[in-house]
């Protein structure tokens, strides 16, 4: 059974030890670690990945939006229990890319992690995570078209990490920024196809 992911720090610790030995870590990997219970770290791990160099390859962007559309989907429905299917659970990434990531991030998620702390509660309970679930379905909608505009889905990935770790972390402060940071995301796609 994974432990309870309570920040940043850890849960990039328990990736960390995940790919030791492997060449290659599926998403079914990352969800053992997450637990399938545990909604907030998939979208945590979805927005991660796509603010990291990982957004970079093609397909990714899509491939988040598609996870995220079904996590954020069962969340509206308040299922109990994580589904995905065996397909997407198969994708997977190389080793050394998987590492490259998860150092990239440590940093931020020290200067992060210093922050959160349970707070504005009705943002991140009941009422305030359906209301971040739909966001997460409407930016999982958008991710396709993202992947053609600079930069649009590293700021998706912002906003999708910090929903995650809001709901992790209990910090409904958090859940509001991510809230702003979503509002940033129309206006840059606006801008880049104009």
């Amino acid at each position: 059974m994974p432990e309870e992911i309570q920040n940043l720090s850890q849960l990039l610790r328990q990736l960390e030890r995940l790919a030791i030995g492997r060449e290659r870590i599926t998403l079914d990997q990352v969800l053992e670690v997450t637990g399938q219970r545990s909604f907030a770290p998939l979208l945590l791990v979805a927005g991660l990945i796509l603010f990291s160099p990982l957004s970079g390859i093609p397909g990714m962007p899509t491939l988040m939006g598609v996870v995220v559309l079904l996590v954020s989907i069962q969340m509206l429905l308040m299922r109990g229990h994580l589904w995905l299917p065996a397909w997407l659970l198969r994708r997977s990434i190389s080793q050394s890319n998987f590492y490259h990531a998860l150092h990239w991030l440590k940093r931020p998620a020290q200067v992060i992690d210093h922050w959160l702390r349970p707070r504005l509660p009705m943002f991140v309970y009941r009422g305030g995570t359906y209301l971040i679930a739909v966001v997460c379905t409407v930016i999982a909608l958008a991710l396709p078209l993202m992947e053609v505009v600079p930069f649009s889905a590293s700021i998706a990935g912002i906003a999708l990490a910090a929903f995650g770790l809001a709901l992790v972390a209990h910090d409904g402060l958090l859940a509001l920024v991510a809230a702003v940071i979503t509002g940033l995301v129309p206006g840059l796609i606006v801008n880049a196809l104009l």
